[in-house]
This record gives C-alpha cells, structure tokens and sequence, in this order.
C-alpha cells in the first residue's frame, strides 16, 4: 500500500495553494481595474516572454503553455512562448538574448543549465527586466538577483520521496529513465529516487533517452533484457508514459515493474486508476504559466510583486486521487 504525503508536504502544498489562489485574486483584481487607476502602463501596453527548456510536444511543458494564454486572456496582455526544437542550452541561451533585445515587460525563464544560462539571464535583468524563474533553477534566484521562483519544492527532495514511497513497497532495484541528461533538475531527481531507496537496502541506475517513443521503448527494453532483477521505475515525465506502459503490457512487465512518474496526464491517470502505475508527482504546471503573466502583468502595470517563492507542489497523486484530477487534466490543466 502507497503511503500517504507526509505533513510537511500537505503543509508545503497547503502554502502553495494559499500563495495561487493570492496571486489568482490578483489576476482578477488585474483584469477589473477600471481605466481610471494610476496605471503605468495598460494591459495593451504589457508583453511577456517565456523561454524555458520545454519542447512543444511535451506533456508537461503544453500545461504551462496552457496557463499562460489563459492569463494572458483574463488580463488582455501579450504573451510569447519559446522553446528549442530540442533540448538545447546554447539556442536557449540564443533565444532569451533576443527576447532581451525585443525589451519586454518581463520575461519568465527555466534555468536547466546555470553555467549556459547564466550570462543571458544576468544580461536581462541588467537591462531593467523584471525575470521570473519557473520549474527549475530556485537556487539561482538570491545570486542573480532575479525577481521571483515560480514552482515546485526541491527537485532532489521529491526524487528522494518517489524512492521513499517505492523502497516502502519493496522495490530494491529500480532504474531512472532520464530523457534530458544533463538537464540540472532531472539529474538531482534521479539522485534523489536513489537515495531514497538506499533508506530501505535498494538502489536506482540511470538509462538516457530521448523524448521519441520508439527509440525510447528500445533503450529501456534493452537494459530491461540486461538487467531482469529490475524491479522499480520512474519516468521523468508524462511523454513517454504511454509508449512505456504499452511496453510493459506487451512484454509482460506490467505488475512485475513498480512504475511512478513525475508529472500527471491523463495517460498517466488512467493508469493509476487500473494499478499499472504507483505515483505521479504533480507540480501544478499550469499555475507555472498563469502565475508569472498575472504577476508581471500586475508589474509593468502597477509596480507590484511578491517577495518570496511561490510553492506550487509537490502533490503526489495515487489511485485515491486519480479520478477526481483526470477530468482537468482531459483539459490540459492538471
């Protein structure tokens, strides 16, 4: 049986959801204003960009996406979202130096790669840009003197956590799926589920992917053949959920191999409904991209921001909770 969250994470998500649902009132606050309030710019006035590591086709990046032009609605200010066609540092590096250029009201950014990105990023809040940091990269926020964390607790603490709740179930032998080595935050998130196995004797490995499904299903099959005392995986996204599961089901996997994942879809839901998957960690991405466009948008147009990190997960999602987050999550909002 998976054990609940303990108190600290019900409390970290309580504060999370107390600090959006703040920032939400703001966001209706923003959009009622009458034209009559000491504005410095107005809502046609305001454009946001967001740069982040997140390619289109993924799972969890399109939630974001979806927060963000439904902001950008309520309020009736511009936005822009920008990935690398791939995972790519360099061109993300490229892209956040031309939104710079472009002199935006505020630009929200991930930071998968410190050293790559710090020179772009620094360069934009020189310029007198308000940035935002969303998903990853927290500990560059104080250093940098960026603006505002936009997201989940720590990378490193939720693996540590996934590895907790699957040693407690039995797995000794697990295996990291990690579709973007080198990518900061999935590393610490495989670190993390090892170091939680090893509190109960096991212990994890890593197998590199890409995000195609069939090149994917082949590497993680392979070290499957390799290694048949597996007997735990996590994934580290919802992409290559479905290609997995089907996997499993077809070479007979399913049951022998305790599954968990970061992130949530509806995939990955029906699959804990039908006890083919143990966990999925929700982040609550879709405030990662409503919240910063209400919060710059309330920037550039009244000169206001909060001051201190705004927690939008962990949650970790079982059977128990499946069905009541499926239907939102059918909606590209959970």
């Amino acid at each position: 049986m998976i054990e609940k969250p303990k108190t600290g994470l019900r409390r970290l998500f309580t504060a999370a959801t107390l600090s959006a649902a703040a920032a939400m009132s703001l966001g209706a606050l923003l959009a009622t204003t009458g034209p009559a309030a000491a504005q410095i710019k107005t809502p046609d006035q305001v454009r946001i960009v967001f740069v982040t590591h997140g390619q289109a086709n993924d799972n969890y990046w399109s939630v974001v996406k979806n927060g963000m032009t439904a902001a950008a609605a309520a309020l009736k200010v511009t936005v822009d979202y920008q990935a690398p066609a791939t995972f790519d540092v360099v061109k993300m590096g490229q892209m956040i130096e031309a939104a710079t250029a472009s002199h935006p009201d505020g630009l929200v950014v991930s930071i998968p790669d410190a050293t790559a990105l710090e020179g772009p990023i620094e360069a934009a809040k020189a310029s007198g840009i308000p940035v935002i940091v969303i998903d990853t990269g927290e500990d560059q926020v104080q250093p940098w003197k960026l603006d505002l964390f936009v997201g989940g607790g720590s990378e490193y603490d939720n693996g540590v956590k996934a590895g907790t709740l699957m040693g407690s179930a039995g797995v000794k032998d697990a295996v990291c799926v990690n579709h973007e080595v080198g990518n900061v935050s999935q590393d610490q998130r495989c670190q993390g589920l090892a170091d939680g196995l090893a509190k109960t004797g096991g212990k994890s490995a890593v197998v590199a992917v890409t995000l195609d499904p069939t090149d994917a299903t082949r590497r993680v099959e392979g070290y499957l053949t390799a290694h048949p005392g597996t007997d735990g995986m996590m994934l580290l996204g919802t992409t290559l959920a479905g290609p997995i599961l089907t996997m499993f089901d077809e070479r007979g996997y399913a049951g022998r191999i305790r599954l968990g994942t970061f992130d949530i879809s509806p995939e990955v839901l029906d699959a804990l409904l039908q006890d083919k998957m143990m966990f999925g960690i929700d982040n609550q991405q879709y405030l990662m991209g409503y919240l910063p466009v209400v919060l710059l948008a309330g920037k550039a147009m009244y000169g206001t921001l909060p001051q201190a990190p705004i927690r939008t997960g962990p949650s970790f999602v079982t059977k128990a909770e499946a069905g009541a987050v499926k239907t939102l999550a059918d909606q590209g909002i959970r």
